[in-house]
């Protein structure tokens, strides 16, 4: 298992494989102690417990008795049990008392982040922002109830709104090669639907800045719908007609800026162990550029994916990560501190390029490397 930080929560380490909740739910006590104690074999750390069923949250806390220290927990907020189901509420009352009996049920006295469960409407954010859901979130950070202050969202427009209030340190937000070329939309299940996948259509730009402006404010993304409920990998469901496999799915994701970790919903043991599999799958089988350069009616042409095919650099550059600093510094119009900072600690630069032309040559995207090259050793200066 490999592991990233959560610069807004003391930086924090998180296994690049997460788990959500769904796999627990309508088993036994003792299904989800096997199931916690394999994830923690696996060197799995990181939580994400989006249900307020009461079951869910009494079984986990008697799995964590003890242990409590080795998981970073992100629970939600706004996510409460009526009527014997989930429901998403913006009332106070109702808000307070799902936290505070989470957290007993829980056995613990804190969240290391508390999710503002989804927002997908700009009103709904207003909402947030005004009725007292934020102020709740500040006062529980503020008393260490949560460590850090999180938002899910499948909508670009309303995430860029939350990351640019500089509130939240955390973004949970659908990502997978398919949805990114969706428009902003306050409807997700518009993802879904493959009538709206036409010719042409490249990685949308709201995305695309998105995943640019967490990197740069330093707000971690935690990814769900990796394998978009599965019809990523099936043939006749993917909006591209062909399936990736799961591992061309994670390597999409952690190859996107601001992502630190899936959350991968297996509902079985096996199927954990298979995502845990990723680490010594060949890297032909993780190559997702394997599809989206077969592709020809959509366009991702000339843009870099960050897949890292261009190494190795004949001088040692790694030329991914260069083409991230430089995007980031364009759409910023600037260079940031902090992306500066992480350009100075390159082992090589733009500056070294020879032009040589080789990384061009393993580029599936026909990306412009050697101009990139030069674009960023001016912006930079070496």
């Amino acid at each position: 298992m490999k592991y990233r930080k959560i610069p807004r929560c003391n930086d924090v380490e998180v296994s690049e494989i997460a788990l959500g909740c769904e796999g627990f739910l309508g088993k036994s006590e003792a299904e989800y102690r096997a199931f916690v104690n394999r994830a923690m074999e696996l060197g799995v750390n990181f939580i994400d417990m989006y249900t307020s069923n009461p079951e869910f949250q009494t079984n986990f806390g008697k799995c964590i008795v003890g242990r409590r220290d080795r998981f970073v927990l992100q629970g939600h907020l706004c996510s409460v049990w009526e009527n014997n189901e989930y429901l998403r509420t913006r009332d106070m009352d109702k808000v307070k008392a799902a936290f505070e009996g989470q957290l007993e049920r829980l056995g613990t006295d804190y969240l290391d982040i508390g999710m503002i469960h989804y927002s997908d409407a700009e009103s709904d954010w207003e909402d947030i922002m005004q009725n007292g859901v934020m102020d709740y979130c500040l006062a529980l950070k503020k008393e260490g109830k949560i460590r850090s202050i999180g938002l899910s969202s499948h909508n670009p427009v309303v995430a860029k709104k939350a990351v640019e209030s500089g509130l939240i340190d955390v973004l949970m937000f659908s990502v997978n090669a398919a949805y990114d070329l969706q428009p902003p939309s306050e409807d997700c299940m518009e993802l879904f639907d493959k009538k709206n996948y036409i010719d042409g259509m490249g990685v949308n730009p709201d995305r695309r800045e998105l995943y640019e402006l967490c990197e740069r404010e330093n707000v971690a993304i935690d990814v769900m719908k990796a394998f978009g409920g599965g019809d990523m990998l099936n043939e006749k469901l993917s909006p591209f007609g062909v399936a990736f496999n799961e591992y061309q799915c994670m390597e999409y994701c952690l190859t996107r800026p601001g992502v630190v970790s899936i959350m991968a919903g297996c509902r079985t043991i096996e199927e954990l162990e298979r995502l845990a599999g990723y680490y010594e799958t060949p890297k032909e089988e993780r190559d997702y550029t394997e599809v989206l350069s077969k592709i020809s009616q959509f366009n991702f042409k000339g843009n870099c994916m960050y897949c890292g095919h261009c190494a190795p650099c004949t001088v040692g550059i790694n030329v991914a990560e260069v083409n991230k600093y430089l995007n980031l510094c364009l759409a910023q119009k600037m260079v940031p501190e902090t992306v500066a900072d992480h350009y100075k600690l390159l082992a090589h630069h733009a500056s070294e390029c020879i032009g040589c032309g080789r990384c061009e040559k393993n580029c599936p995207f026909g990306v412009s490397i050697i101009e990139k090259m030069k674009h960023a050793s001016e912006v930079f200066g070496y």
